[in-house]
């Protein structure tokens, strides 16, 4: 798969992301109000590249911080600053980096789902959806109007749902057998004309840690 070509606009984070991730958008926010509706305080939300959130969700808390290779560990303000925000001493459970796009706020996350708990308060603006593929080839879409939690279902599974039927709600059916998650990414780059640019993504965008009982 070309990454970012506009055929597949948002399908290439199912090939980019092919462990685990979570894509979470949200109609009208911008991306520091969607990262302080799924529990951020502003003065902890950093500046992350997609590697660095790898290196600090991956590493090892006992493995020295001068193992980073995006941080310069002798300058204290920044290690202040990711350690007051939950990335250090210990890994995160998640990290949510955040960016927007055509009147959309966006959030992906590498391997955990923070966002998708928090549907509802996303979608106080209009519409958001969070879509979530796990390492055992689980995939779950949590869709949101107007603060309201609307439906979670699983694609293809019209059994495993939660609320209205996705095909009543969106008109979404999925059959065939295309991964539900990648069938969902088609429906909504035809459905909202979304183009996420791969090289936007790999970039630094705002980001937020979250571990239970630890600040985000």
């Amino acid at each position: 798969m070309h990454r970012g070509s506009g055929e597949n606009g948002l399908r290439w984070i199912a090939d980019a992301y092919d462990v685990s991730f979570t894509l979470t958008l949200a109609e009208g926010l911008s991306p520091h109000e969607l990262l302080s509706r799924v529990g951020a305080e502003e003065q902890h939300i950093v500046p992350l590249t997609r590697s660095a959130a790898c290196d600090l969700l991956l590493r090892d808390e006992a493995d020295h911080i001068s193992d980073l290779d995006f941080l310069d560990w002798e300058d204290a303000a920044a290690v202040a600053r990711l350690t007051s925000g939950g990335f250090l001493p210990a890994p995160p459970e998640t990290i949510v980096r955040a960016g927007s796009v055509s009147g959309w706020a966006y959030a992906l996350e590498e391997f955990g789902c923070h966002t998708g708990t928090y549907i509802a308060a996303l979608s106080e603006r209009g519409r958001a959806f969070a879509v979530h593929h796990n390492a055992k080839g689980f995939s779950r879409v949590d869709h949101g109007l107007h603060g309201e939690a609307v439906t979670s279902f699983e694609p293809g599974l019209p059994h495993a749902t939660n609320g209205v039927p996705a095909e009543a709600v969106l008109g979404f059916l999925h059959h065939g057998t295309e991964a539900g998650d990648v069938a969902f990414l088609r429906f909504l780059e035809k459905e909202l004309g979304l183009y996420l640019p791969f090289e936007e993504t790999e970039a630094e965008l705002p980001a937020a840690a979250f571990t239970e009982g630890a600040p985000g």
